[in-house]
């Protein structure tokens, strides 16, 4: 190389580019060439002298690079030897000489370029001597480390080379990114050189360092598993000669006599034993280990043949019922049925007939569906009914449930799965025949997680409950001895197969009388020992409870009432612990100075008679109320405003009405254009609450007619009923809780359709001897009874744009 690069004369050689990697002199590699001008170039360079200049590309992605795309610096190189292989070339080379490329001389068929030498500054001083050693003991650590280096370079290196050799051959094999080796190779500096080596392979031996050490500490786990899985069997060995048992078998044991004393079906028991012999294959440490216990542990823990003795009597459960609860007569004779009919079967159990198909046998008690305004009872009266019946009570709120494997359970597949609620719940019960109450069954909602209403059906339906398949559990599990309630505040929200599977009991609002007597025998009491009174010396006059009643609440259920009575007691638990003087009695003069004033006047009926206003009876989620209708006449061009908060159905009743007027205008001795010149606006107060429902036609009629025939509508008429265009009165649902919320509004007369005669069986005998009942087809029938006066009127002449002189009132 002397020879040719003489006085540093330039030299015209073949050109190679290489892609990735950099090539250091004093270094032998194999490189492979398969771009056509490489391989142009490698042939040419092995014909002639062998020498090639190698320079690193600085982008890879460049398939035909020029100059500019090349690295200056390079290293020319000698061709030992070339080895063929379809489009590829290999060829062992062995770095020169560095030089740098000073231009291209040629570009086809291969690079010729003109290079010059660039010589190394080395300096013989003790601190590149120093350097020299240490890289040199850097380098014996990091192939000690697993450092993988060619054994003919580890021989050269340690047989003794220059520093330059020594920094050059040591850099090659650094495992750095190609921008870093280029930079090696274009110091010129040989300390330099050696300085920044010895640092890049320091860093590169402390990797080696951590993945040793990483390395190591995993084969001692490894060979630790080994050695006690060893261990483990030949442990295991030893106990059978001893004739012992080991831990691992004692609980396999201890499983199966779960799993014997379970009594599963035979299917479950199968899908039992298939999870122990599992179990019994993994190792401890095993992840599946955990999941398959906790799956086994619910298997064997469910309550598969324990049920409940059903001892109690007919007459005890009615008895029980009765001491509980005050009313509520249907759902009482509803579970003493159901007791009679379990009584039955079990007696045909142990008498069974000849020929009974095992079908008819199938299909368990039907699902109750308490349906009503809160605070009747519903809740409450479904512990009374486990009580009756002798039997575990669990409770389960679907208020707000989204998630259908809330029901179902979730798949064992997911981490941290369980059972459904209903699973759950039976297992806390330890018993397969609880009265299982799901509370709120109206409010159960629907997301993108499923549809929960859905996953009720299969354990709500008598004819296939007795095959319940919870995800978890993954085997059927028999629920037809479940004697399950549900409760809602209305239907309407409950899918329609959902409530097809359910028998519905309605539960209307409490009388004042039977608010009386649940007050006076159950909640007084209650309250008297929750906020710890004695209730031999604090007594309830029943005037004052009247009073509390009357002037303090106005709801469907109790309570608010249980609420004012707690506040009561309280009030008086103040005084006692005060040491105050108490009076045994609770009078009606107490009872302001305890709640405070009045919060309701005794009546909610106008105090007098109004044009334009009509009173309509309703039924919501709180059970009963009454609606005040009102309707204002002005000047206009013949429009109908309707407000209140109104749904649609309540909207088109109210158009309705206007064209039955509209259509009469003849029989109510109106003008035939008496509309054309007033606007009409029909408001039905408490306008923040959303009202809807066809059953306030008759009542928006009567608001009508009274405003434009100017007679005043009876205040302590009720009415209820949906009006046709013909004026036909039609049936409507929710009649005792309308009933009833006219008999705690203090009105007289209810006028109800007359389809609507059938329902006043099931209204108490003391609302029925205090309002007087008139039924009505038309609705010329119900303006005959709830306006004052009749419409003998003659007909006016003409159409007056005055507002009718009697001003309708807002209701208080």
């Amino acid at each position: 190389m002397t020879v040719l690069f003489n006085n540093n004369q330039e030299k015209i050689i073949p050109v190679v580019a290489i892609r990735q990697g950099v090539i250091f002199p004093h270094a032998e590699m194999t490189l492979t060439f398969g771009r056509s001008k490489s391989l142009a170039a490698i042939k040419a360079a092995f014909k002639s002298n062998r020498l090639i200049c190698l320079f690193t590309q600085k982008d890879s992605r460049v398939h035909d690079p020029d100059i500019d795309d090349l690295y200056r610096i390079g290293t020319v190189a000698r061709i030992e030897d070339v080895l063929e292989d379809k489009k590829l070339k290999h060829a062992l080379i062995r770095g020169l000489v560095k030089v740098r490329l000073e231009s291209l001389q040629t570009k086809e068929p291969f690079l010729i370029g003109s290079v010059s030498e660039v010589n190394d500054i080395a300096e013989d001083s003790s601190e590149v001597k120093a350097l020299y050693k240490n890289l040199l003991n850097d380098f014996q650590r990091a192939i000690n480390l697993g450092k993988s280096v060619d054994a003919r370079v580890i021989i050269r290196l340690m047989s003794g080379v220059n520093p330059a050799e020594l920094a050059d051959q040591v850099a090659y094999v650094l495992d750095l990114e190609t921008d870093k080796k280029q930079k090696l190779l274009e110091l010129t500096d040989v300390r330099l050189r050696l300085e920044k080596v010895t640092e890049y392979l320091s860093h590169e031996i402390k990797v080696l360092d951590l993945e040793k050490a990483i390395a190591s500490k995993t084969q001692k786990k490894f060979d630790k598993t080994m050695r006690e899985a060893i261990l483990r069997e030949r442990k295991k060995t030893i106990e059978e000669e001893l004739g012992e048992i080991s831990e691992e078998d004692t609980e396999m044991k201890e499983y199966e006599v779960k799993i014997k004393k379970a009594k599963m079906p035979k299917e479950v028991k199968e899908k039992a034993k298939q999870e122990l012999k599992r179990l019994s294959k993994l190792n401890p440490n095993h992840p599946e280990v955990g999941y398959i216990r906790t799956y086994l542990d619910w298997l064997t823990e469910m309550p598969w043949a324990k049920s409940s003795p059903n001892k109690h009597s007919i007459t005890k459960a009615a008895k029980v019922l009765e001491e509980d609860h005050y009313g509520l007569k249907k759902a009482k004779e509803r579970v003493v049925e159901y007791l009679a009919v379990m009584k039955l079967k079990e007696k045909n159990k142990k008498h069974p007939k000849k020929g009974r198909k095992k079908e008819e046998e199938i299909g368990g008690p039907t699902i109750l569906c308490f349906i009503g305004p809160p605070g009747v009872g519903k809740t409450s009266i479904g512990r009374s009914i486990a009580r009756s019946l002798g039997r575990k009570f669990v409770r389960m709120s679907l208020g707000g449930t989204r998630d259908e494997a809330e029901i179902r359970g979730h798949r064992r597949t997911y981490v941290g799965a369980m059972p459904g609620r209903i699973i759950q719940g039976i297992k806390n019960a330890s018993t397969n025949n609880p009265v299982f109450m799901l509370d709120e069954i109206d409010k159960v909602g629907i997301d993108f997680r499923g549809d929960p209403s859905a996953a009720l059906l299969e354990a709500l339906d008598p004819e296939q409950n007795y095959e319940f398949s919870d995800n978890y559990l993954e085997v059927p599990f028999d629920l037809s001895k479940v004697m399950f309630i549900t409760t809602g505040n209305i239907l309407d929200t409950i899918p329609p197969a959902l409530r097809d599977r359910m028998e519905i009991i309605r539960f209307p609002g409490y009388t004042e009388e039977e608010k009386f007597n649940i007050a006076k025998k159950f909640l007084w009491q209650k309250q008297l020992r929750a906020n710890g009174l004695d209730k031999k010396k604090i007594k309830l006059a029943d005037s004052a409870l009247s009073e509390v009643i009357n002037r303090y609440t106005r709801e469907a259920g109790v309570r608010e009432l249980e609420r004012n009575l707690a506040t009561i007691c309280r009030k008086i638990a103040r005084k006692e612990a005060e040491k105050k003087r108490v009076k045994g009695t609770v009078i009606k003069a107490d009872v302001v100075k305890h709640l405070g004033p009045r919060k309701y006047s005794e009546t909610m009926i106008e105090k007098e008679d109004q044009i334009g206003m009509a009173t309509g009876l309703a039924y919501t989620q709180a059970g009963g109320d009454i609606i005040l209708i009102e309707v204002a006449l002005m000047p206009g061009k013949g429009r109908l405003l309707l407000t209140g908060k109104l749904g649609k159905v309540m909207k088109e009743s109210g158009k309705a009405a206007l064209s039955y007027v509209r259509s009469r205008w003849q029989p109510l001795q109106l003008r035939e254009d008496f509309y054309k010149e007033i606007d009409t606006h029909v408001h039905i107060p408490e306008g923040a609450v959303p009202k809807d429902g066809p059953s306030a036609g008759v009542a928006i009629t009567a608001a009508l007619v009274s405003a434009f025939t100017k007679i005043p509508v009876r205040r302590d008429v009720g009415m209820t009923g949906e009006i046709t265009l013909r004026g036909r009165v039609l049936e409507v649902g929710g009649i005792k809780e309308k009933v009833i919320a006219a008999h705690r509004a203090g009105l007289k007369t209810v006028v109800l359709p007359k389809d609507n005669k059938k329902d006043l069986e099931e209204i108490p005998t003391k609302v029925k001897k205090d309002i007087k009942f008139k039924f009505a087809e038309h609705m010329d029938e119900v303006l005959g009874i709830v306006l004052k006066t009749k419409t003998t009127r003659k007909r006016p002449k003409k159409i007056t744009r005055n507002i009718p002189s009697r001003t309708v009132s807002l209701a208080s």
